[in-house]
């Protein structure tokens, strides 16, 4: 096997739990959540080094409780939760012996990621820290100046790989590294940086924006399938980190269809959550993760593991498939009966999941018809039908597969 072989297989190894899981909670937090203006506060206003590093001093969570936060995602459904330990802003929720600009050394005095890590370790949720590689604290690294000679970066170059390995040497087993901010890119040193990471945990999978490949790639507010292992990251509402009027949040019934059509291309789907300063979720995020999560405990069965099924609905909604099961997820109710056409195996059973209603089934040749559902939608968010196969499912047009 060669070198190219065994890395591929090795990150199809790395990936196997992340693909059964589906769902992750991605919460951005810092010292951002102070002026509640979202994460890109100190670049979108210009702040300077001095007047930013006074947030620092207001930045006590008295209410940060991160058993509290596992427990909602758990709730939710999410198998894993990704914090974002540093943002571009430089200011660390861990303590750092290579920076001054961190928690344990300001207000807060407390490491905030090592009370997550404890958090994510004694519920059995798999463990993610999001990092930014750049720092706008650096001279000339505010977006809007110009870039200057790689030579320039090279201190804060080795504060992130220094900050790296005191992430992935101080907190216990790391399942996921979310790399960001590559900025410029070409200096990072990418690949020598993810050697390190792998030496310190040789389970951990890392993301594509580092400037090397990394295991998955990651879309953003956008929903784009890839050949390799892929994840969609999403807000809530129209902010990353807090921002007190931004009440523009996604409906319930919006984000699970985000999700579904995630699973139906086979990539998995993380939902952003922004915590005020005090450490608290909004509350208007609480109860859509409530909402989410009673959806999740009747329809599990139609994420977890699941994948792109070669059966399709287009005008009912996305399909994703387990085995010899597919689940029709019905974004457009149809009525009592449900049609669907294409399919090149023999539907042995259909199903609703919130219901357990069985239908009956006509099939000729590759259309289906599903008899008796109800005639109004039986699941407010999305219903989900599941469709047993006699055989692998299969799909009638030529060349689809």
């Amino acid at each position: 096997m060669n070198p190219s072989e065994f890395a591929e297989n090795s990150t199809v190894q790395r990936c196997d739990w992340w693909q059964m899981a589906r769902f992750g909670l991605f919460i951005h937090w810092g010292v951002y959540a102070v002026p509640a203006r979202g994460e890109w506060v100190m670049y979108q206003e210009h702040f300077s080094n001095q007047e930013y590093a006074r947030l620092a001093d207001q930045f006590c969570p008295t209410r940060y409780c991160p058993a509290d936060w596992v427990a909602v995602a758990r709730d939710a459904g999410m198998k894993y939760a990704v914090l974002t330990t540093r943002h571009h802003d430089g200011f660390c929720l861990f303590d750092s012996a290579v920076s001054d600009f961190t928690a344990p050394k300001t207000a807060a005095k407390r490491d905030l990621v090592a009370e997550f890590a404890e958090a994510c370790h004694r519920a059995g949720m798999r463990l993610g820290f999001y990092y930014s590689l750049e720092d706008w604290r650096f001279p000339g690294q505010l977006p809007h100046l110009p870039v200057k000679e790689v030579g320039n970066y090279s201190p804060m170059v080795e504060q992130a790989h220094g900050q790296i390995r005191e992430l992935c040497t101080n907190y216990g087993p790391l399942d996921i590294l979310w790399l960001d901010g590559a900025f410029p890119p070409g200096i990072w040193r990418a690949n020598e940086l993810i050697g390190m990471v792998r030496s310190l945990q040789p389970n951990i999978l890392v993301n594509d924006r580092s400037g090397a490949p990394g295991d998955f790639a990651t879309p953003e507010n956008d929903v784009t399938p890839h050949a390799r292992p892929w994840e969609a990251c999403y807000t809530m509402n129209d902010t990353w980190g807090y921002a007190a009027n931004d009440n523009n949040y996604k409906s319930a019934g919006a984000i699970l269809r985000l999700l579904v059509s995630c699973v139906a291309h086979g990539g998995n789907f993380l939902l952003n959550v922004g915590p005020d300063a005090a450490g608290s979720f909004p509350p208007q995020a609480v109860e859509i993760l409530r909402q989410i999560g009673d959806w999740m405990r009747v329809n599990k069965e139609s994420i977890y593991g699941a994948g792109r099924s070669p059966v399709v609905a287009p005008a009912i909604g996305w399909t994703t498939r387990v085995g010899r099961k597919v689940f029709l997820q019905v974004q457009r109710w149809p009525g009592a009966t449900v049609a669907l056409a294409w399919c090149g195996s023999r539907v042995k059973s259909a199903r609703l999941l919130a219901t357990g209603q069985s239908a009956t089934i006509e099939q000729k040749e590759d259309r289906v018809w599903l008899h008796g559902f109800p005639e109004a939608p039986p699941d407010p968010s999305m219903a989900v039908i599941e469709l047993t196969f006699d055989e692998e499912p299969r799909s009638s047009v030529p060349g689809y597969s």
